[in-house]
């Protein structure tokens, strides 16, 4: 972390805490309220301020959760990355109910959304794809992620192979490969407080419109 980063992240530490967050500070739009939150983060100098736990589960509902990384955040939803044939993915098709879960620690913030997730464009994966660098777009090709593997050694010759069979071209986009986006139906706004007497705000999406509600910490 660079001495600049060092300084942002004291001078954002409990940000927040003497002033908690009010209905009508926060508004009526959650993903507007989620970019100041998102901005303030990357501002602070944390480190991958964009990590976020992805929990989903089986069609009998046992949970499985990791972390992943928010690529796009716009009005429909947070859109995330992976290979469509990972255990991740094998649960979202079983079970398209997931929940997100964003902690910034330095700032006393935490973010929970819980909706219905859903895979994106082939165009809109492609188009994500071209920005990848070279080597995390053979690593796709390379990866049968969450199948087992016998040593790293047969991954390090996969990617070798990959490598030289793409040699001299653009590395296209895998068919199992591709992004996701999670539609929330609920986002709460946790923000914590002096003598734990934090703040939940819940946003619940209703017709077209977002209720928002305050709840016990």
């Amino acid at each position: 972390m660079s001495l600049i980063a060092k300084l942002r992240t004291i001078f954002t530490l409990g940000q927040g805490v003497l002033r908690g967050i009010t209905e009508l500070r926060a508004g009526e739009d959650p993903i507007v309220l989620f970019r100041e939150w998102f901005e303030a983060a990357k501002r602070g100098g944390l480190f991958l301020p964009e990590a976020m736990t992805l929990a989903t589960s089986t069609s009998d509902g046992k949970p499985s959760a990791r972390m992943v990384l928010l690529k796009e955040i716009d009005s429909k939803g947070f859109v995330f990355f992976t290979n469509y044939e990972s255990r991740k993915s094998k649960e979202i098709t079983d079970n398209p109910n997931g929940a997100l879960v964003f902690h910034w620690g330095i700032l006393e913030r935490q973010v929970r959304v819980e909706g219905k997730v859903e895979k994106i464009s082939q165009e809109q994966s492609d188009a994500y794809f071209r920005t990848r660098p070279r080597g995390s777009q053979i690593g796709a090709w390379a990866s049968s992620q969450s199948s087992p593997l016998d040593s790293p050694t047969t991954l390090a010759e996969r990617f070798d192979e990959y490598e030289k069979k793409f040699q001299g071209q653009e590395v296209p986009l895998p068919d199992f490969w591709g992004g996701y986006r999670l539609i929330p139906e609920r986002i709460e706004f946790w923000q914590g407080r002096l003598n734990r007497l934090h703040d939940r705000l819940v946003y619940e999406r209703g017709e077209g419109t977002w209720s928002i509600s305050r709840v016990y910490p």
